[in-house]
């Protein structure tokens, strides 16, 4: 391989430099999909996360107004984010409704169809002959909250993990890791990675070696964490010591945000934010993407329309509701068509009843008018 004297570089080396310039102009998108059950502290750990009010919280008296409904939504919320400079261009994907029911049957598939769909929608723009501007909303991550039962997975946690390992970068997450004693947290992650290997659920997995040894050693900590533990709270508290710090105040202490004594909150940052983000992009993109657009171009022509299955809980709610009310007015007609009917055949009874007494009272005056007729015969001689 030829290389450059060593006093005359051509200026190679500053390829990186023009990268970063590009890279900070430009800009970044990053699109954050965040499921799990209510009342696990999703939208309060986003708005933790970016310290900003990202999405406001809910009124609690009204959280379960809609249960009625049983229905799993899809809501994005869109905001910009700058940091020296830089702007990133923030999505967020909540999926209010998923979990919240007695039945929860394909309560996933409205995610997995979003999922599916942003793919779609990017490889049908990347087919047409114009190409600039891309609409991209495909999800670089999903983060997936698990309720602090200390016991182990459910089952709609496992079809839900195993279907969302395989489309996007799933990362497991423990919400409200302040309801559970260290000794407790520490065999509840244990129980879910054995469920996680035994169930062959994909969860997001990056490299851990690294030129730098202290990147080495971060990239292996941040993995030995996961699933990650966190506390999510945008309410400053004073600890004992006087330190005001984002946290939860209780009887017995403060229970820190940012303290990696009490959760995973600050290596998942590091994770989603300060280390892993560009890999989380670029794993989507050269990972799942390509997975589903390869699957696709198998069983498609190009330009040929996905067939879609009617698979959304919703529709079939709808559906089995419209079957039972159809099924309800048929039987009510029905029960009123049989009334008419022995309406009918009472009253069929009753004129053949009528008809058959004058039958009788007929063949009884023919009989007298026969017998007086029969009488004045005599006398007529």
């Amino acid at each position: 391989m030829a290389s450059t004297q060593a006093g005359a570089g051509i200026g190679i080396a500053n390829l990186p430099n023009q990268r970063h310039a590009i890279a900070s102009k430009k800009g970044s998108a990053l699109t954050m999909m965040i499921a799990g059950e209510s009342g696990l502290g999703k939208t309060t750990f986003i708005n933790t996360l970016f310290t900003t009010t990202i999405k406001a919280p809910k009124n609690h008296k009204r959280r379960f107004n809609k249960t009625t409904e049983k229905t799993v939504e899809i809501e994005i919320i869109r905001a910009e984010l700058e940091e020296k400079q830089f702007n990133v261009k923030l999505s967020v994907i909540d999926t209010p409704g998923f979990g919240d029911y007695t039945n929860n049957r394909d309560s996933w598939m409205p995610i997995i169809d979003f999922i599916d769909d942003q793919h779609e929608s990017y490889m049908r723009q990347d087919q047409q002959p114009k190409r600039q501007e891309l609409s991209d909303m495909r999800v670089h991550c999903c983060l997936y909250f698990i309720r602090p039962t200390g016991h182990t997975l459910k089952p709609l946690d496992i079809e839900v993990m195993k279907r969302l390992g395989t489309r996007v970068n799933l990362i497991p997450v423990i919400a409200k890791a302040d309801t559970m004693t260290p000794t407790d947290l520490h065999k509840f992650k244990k129980r879910i990675l054995e469920v996680i290997a035994a169930q062959n659920i994909q969860c997001y997995t990056f490299p851990l070696e690294s030129d730098d040894e202290a990147s080495t050693k971060r990239n292996m900590s941040i993995m030995a964490a996961m699933p990650f533990s966190i506390i999510g709270s945008t309410d400053d508290v004073l600890t004992h010591d006087g330190r005001t710090v984002k946290g939860r105040q209780y009887s017995w202490g403060v229970a820190e945000v940012e303290n990696e004594d009490h959760c995973d909150f600050k290596k998942l940052r590091q994770l989603l934010i300060r280390t892993h983000m560009l890999d989380l992009i670029h794993s989507t993109e050269e990972t799942h993407y390509e997975n589903y657009r390869r699957a696709q171009m198998e069983t498609r022509k190009i330009g040929e329309p996905k067939v879609k299955t009617v698979t959304n809980p919703k529709w079939k709610e709808e559906e089995e509701a419209l079957r039972k009310r159809f099924t309800e007015q048929v039987r009510l007609e029905e029960n009123r068509f049989r009334s008419w009917e022995q309406q009918l055949i009472a009253e069929r009874d009753r004129l053949n009843k009528d008809l058959e007494a004058e039958h009788s009272h007929i063949k009884a005056l023919e009989a007298e008018l026969e017998s007086m007729q029969l009488g004045l015969s005599p006398k007529r001689k």
